[in-house]
């Protein structure tokens, strides 16, 4: 009745009672003007800024804390706090939809960032503003700490944001207090609770499968929630990833448009909803998923969530991508500036069924191939259920004796004498029910004994929240590592997850079952902090049946991951190129394998875009194989650097043309190398039409392009003696001239 009173209530107004009303109107809008810019200037306004971008937030009458402006800085910093008198999205009978930490039971109308029950069974939360402090870590970066706290029940909630300022990276985390009489219980318990204005929302996720990972679905978000997450408990990215790419206005470009870059670092079960709410605005919360993961919190204790890191670009999914590589690099990745080691894998060549006189061998043939480390795979354990297929042996870390009479230790000094360096597979989360550990100890797994037992690649998860078991884990790193300290390189896996979730020790402890998924993932951090402890600066490879397990908290401990069991070189000139939004090249493992029978050639260009590996039978190459591996070998060490430390300019999407081409140029823009590849056998469609614009390079300078890379007894059908302006070459492009004989092609972009 209101509403039509509104749209037939003026047409019967005689015109003295018209102009009353439409002056009324005017007081009334100007009052409004006036009450908003009273506000805003009693109001405490908070901008969260890196070098370009600004995430402001602001407190109202009633000191709820908002977030009213997220994108571009202003030019002028003193009209943020006219911001907020500009929005008119709300009336008397709204909550509060842009809270900077929505809490439920009171005001709230949508999705909850906080969702509690207190100590005498009440379910409302309010939090209201108390006060803020800046710390100035270093030069580039702070650390901004914002206390909320509820009036009555006293429970504080502080929110940070800690911005990387040159790389416009912010990382945000939320810390729960409880300070009342008694225990609460946490439904839900967010890291981060960000709203955003645009006309519209497409947002990038990424799902997927084993050998089938990262694969990218567009979707416009339309009102209502869309949600991505995990319920996996272990190789929690199995079916969908912690990263998504959000786009406003209109959908994700590489080189233009408002694009943010998200992920959550968490190795765990994770959510991430997005709420297109009644205004048209979207609020977006991510963190742990509480799915059977209600978490207690004792009187006078606190939680800390995992950080939610994100960076923001108004020009493109490139540039965002490039400013969250450098701050990974420069801040979270293990050894992220540093360098890495190419290595030859036994897996495909020996796979179970291998010796330690075997292994000598293939150390020989990666010293003939020129790599840096052999690596021994599984197989390598077990005595009483010795490891010889999948089926037993893991959780007994005791070399096997008929396959390696003389332990690791032989291998490590045999490796050496062979001029490289040996490392080796492990899995300590996981045992086979066929093994001497699960006989010995049933109540270090996590199974219900009162349900048939279900297996995941025929095994089961170690309880991490058991110190009993997190002291095991580690004694097996500890074993191994202390007694042969010469290892150059740590594999670790993690192929299950977690069915009939339950523990024996949180039953025993009298803690909730709840707890299960969420202190696992503690106990995984508490091992890993206690192996980089004692052992600093052996590299070790993250796998997880591929990239089931790929986070930037994960990362902090590792130099490297395994993105894909899939290394058919084809599928991974899509997945590499997915996985290259969120990750920088030098952590992304790549090998040459057998998978395919595309060239070796194609597959050894396709495996240098990121860390380089082998899994091959060396001794199965032709001559000319074994020449060009050679070779391509000391290319690909004098491009790595460049590779793993450069800006990467993807340039033209497999998803979108029958090639891929993507460029890594170095800081001053003086070198480059160009990857490009035909990825699909259309005769038709195949030759390249039309040149490649080469962005990322100086307009200013001169460039030489030769091809490089050539397979022996080939010749390039470019001409390498031709000089370019980098104007051309970023306005016009280059041709590299694919085809279906030239179907990898990479380009050394040189300065003159």
């Amino acid at each position: 009745m209101q509403k039509q009173f509104i749209q037939n209530g003026p047409s019967r107004l005689t015109k003295s009672h018209s102009s009353t009303f439409v002056k009324t109107a005017i007081l009334t809008f100007l009052c409004f003007i006036s009450i908003s810019l009273t506000k805003a200037a009693n109001s405490v306004i908070i901008p969260v800024e890196t070098a370009h971008n600004t995430l402001l937030l602001q407190t109202d009458a009633d000191n709820h804390l908002l977030m009213t402006y997220f994108g571009t800085k202003l030019a002028d910093a003193s009209e943020y706090k006219l911001i907020s008198t500009q929005n008119n999205q709300k009336d008397v009978n709204a909550g509060i939809f842009n809270h900077a930490f929505t809490p439920a039971g009171t005001w709230n109308l949508v999705e909850p960032a906080l969702s509690i029950t207190h100590a005498d069974g009440n379910i409302s939360t309010e939090l209201i503003y108390v006060s803020h402090k800046t710390e100035q870590v270093n030069d580039n970066v702070k650390i901004l700490s914002i206390l909320l706290a509820d009036p009555v029940y006293k429970t504080e909630v502080t929110l940070y944001f800690k911005t990387y300022i040159k790389e416009d990276v912010v990382e945000q985390w939320s810390v729960i207090r409880n300070n009342e009489k008694g225990p609460l219980n946490m439904q839900k318990y967010a890291s981060a609770n960000l709203s955003f204005i645009a006309k519209d929302y497409y947002l990038t996720h990424f799902h997927g499968g084993w050998g089938r990972e990262m694969k990218p679905e567009q979707t416009l978000l339309t009102h209502g929630i869309k949600t991505i997450d995990s319920k996996l408990g272990t190789r929690a990215n199995l079916f969908e990833h912690p990263v998504f790419i959000m786009s406003f206005d209109k959908p994700a470009a590489e080189d233009e448009g408002k694009v943010l870059l998200g992920t959550l670092a968490w190795s765990g079960n994770f959510r991430m909803d997005f709420e297109v709410d009644a205004y048209h605005n979207l609020r977006l919360i991510a963190g742990i998923n509480p799915f059977q993961s209600e978490y207690p919190l004792a009187e006078g204790t606190e939680f800390k969530t995992p950080s939610f890191i994100y960076t923001f670009s108004d020009k493109g999914t490139g540039e965002a991508s490039r400013q969250l590589h450098r701050w990974a690099r420069n801040y979270r990745l293990m050894d992220g500036n540093g360098s890495r080691l190419t290595l030859l894998n036994n897996w495909e060549a020996t796979y179970f069924d291998f010796n330690q006189e075997k292994l000598v061998k293939l150390f020989a043939d990666g010293k003939k191939l020129g790599v840096d480390l052999f690596l021994l795979d599984d197989g390598w354990f077990a005595n009483k259920y010795p490891r010889n297929d999948d089926f037993a042996g893991l959780g007994d870390w005791e070399p096997n004796v008929k396959k390696l009479p003389d332990g690791i230790s032989y291998l490590v000094k045999e490796a050496g004498k062979a001029g490289i360096k040996f490392g080796i597979w492990v899995e300590p989360e996981m045992v086979n029910p066929k093994s001497d550990l699960y006989e010995k100890h049933p109540d270090w797994v996590i199974r219900q004994t009162e349900r048939p037992e279900h297996y995941f690649r025929n095994q089961l998860v170690l309880d991490l929240t058991n110190p009993e078991v997190q002291d095991y884990v580690f004694g097996i790193m500890d074993n191994l590592l202390g007694k042969n300290p010469e290892i150059g390189f740590i594999k670790w896996d993690c192929n299950s997850v977690i069915f009939n979730a339950q523990s024996a020790y949180l039953q025993k402890t009298k803690q909730k079952q709840s707890q299960l998924y969420v202190d696992y993932v503690h106990g995984l951090y508490k091992v890993l902090e206690r192996v980089r402890a004692a052992y600093p600066v052996v590299p070790m490879m993250l796998c997880s049946g591929g990239g089931g397990r790929v986070d930037y908290e994960a990362l902090k401990y590792f130099t490297e991951y395994w993105p894909s069991d899939n290394t058919n070189p084809l599928e991974r000139v899509f997945i590499q190129w997915n996985y290259s939004y969120f990750y920088p090249a030098i952590a992304s493992c790549n090998h040459i394998t057998d998978w395919s029978k595309v060239g070796l050639k194609y597959r050894t260009d396709v495996a240098m875009m990121g860390k380089m590996g082998y899994d091959i039978v060396v001794s199965n190459l032709s001559e000319n194989e074994l020449k060009f591996s050679q070779q391509a070998l000391k290319t690909y060490d004098s491009l790595k650097d460049l590779i793993w430390h450069g800006d990467l300019y993807r340039l033209a999407s497999p998803d979108e043309n029958p090639y891929a081409s993507l460029m890594f140029v170095n800081e001053n823009k003086t070198k480059a190398v160009v990857f490009n590849y035909v990825v699909t056998n259309r005769f038709d469609v195949t030759y390249s039409p039309t040149p490649i614009r080469l962005n990322g390079l100086d307009a200013s300078k001169k460039y030489r392009i030769q091809e490089i890379n050539l397979y022996p007894g080939t010749t390039t059908t470019l001409n390498a003696s031709a000089v370019f302006s980098g104007d051309f070459l970023i306005r016009n492009g280059y041709n590299s001239e694919m085809n279906l004989l030239r179907t990898s092609v990479i380009l050394e972009v040189t300065a003159q």
